[in-house]
């Protein structure tokens, strides 16, 4: 992270986290369904650690749901200082995205194959926010 992303106390701003976390989770929702796909909700965004000016920020994304035509992605952000290589967790999000057609309506997207007892643990946790979420936007 440069200069540019940091504030008077030398840490990266959260609005530069934000916007590489959303990129990271678009990008694997478009993988998984092979479309377009925008954003509809940041569920939570986490911020547990500073990051510094000069440190290496990378964020992994996975898939923990899919549903018709949305997807939950689970986004997790390390840091480490490239001088003593150790990584730290800083961030943990959740982002929701709808896959778009070719009329830029909601278009449907493969479903998601389970592997593990984790994946699937995840999934059902995953599941219980989009019933949440639902909850919400019913009110």
């Amino acid at each position: 992270m440069g200069p540019q992303e940091s504030n008077t106390h030398g840490n990266v701003h959260g609005g530069v986290i934000m916007k590489m976390v959303d990129e990271a989770g678009a990008l694997a929702a478009m993988r998984h369904a092979n479309r377009l796909v925008v954003t509809v909700a940041i569920d939570s965004m986490t911020f547990m650690e500073p990051i510094r000016l000069g440190y290496l920020v990378v964020c992994r994304a996975e898939l923990t749901y899919v549903g018709r035509t949305s997807m939950e992605v689970r986004v997790e952000v390390t840091t480490e200082n490239p001088l003593e290589g150790t990584p730290k967790t800083t961030n943990v999000a959740y982002l929701v995205y709808v896959a778009l057609g070719d009329d830029a309506r909601p278009a449907q997207v493969p479903k998601l194959v389970y592997e593990t007892a984790e994946e699937r643990a995840s999934a059902e946790m995953a599941r219980q926010r989009q019933e949440y979420r639902k909850q919400r936007r019913d009110l």
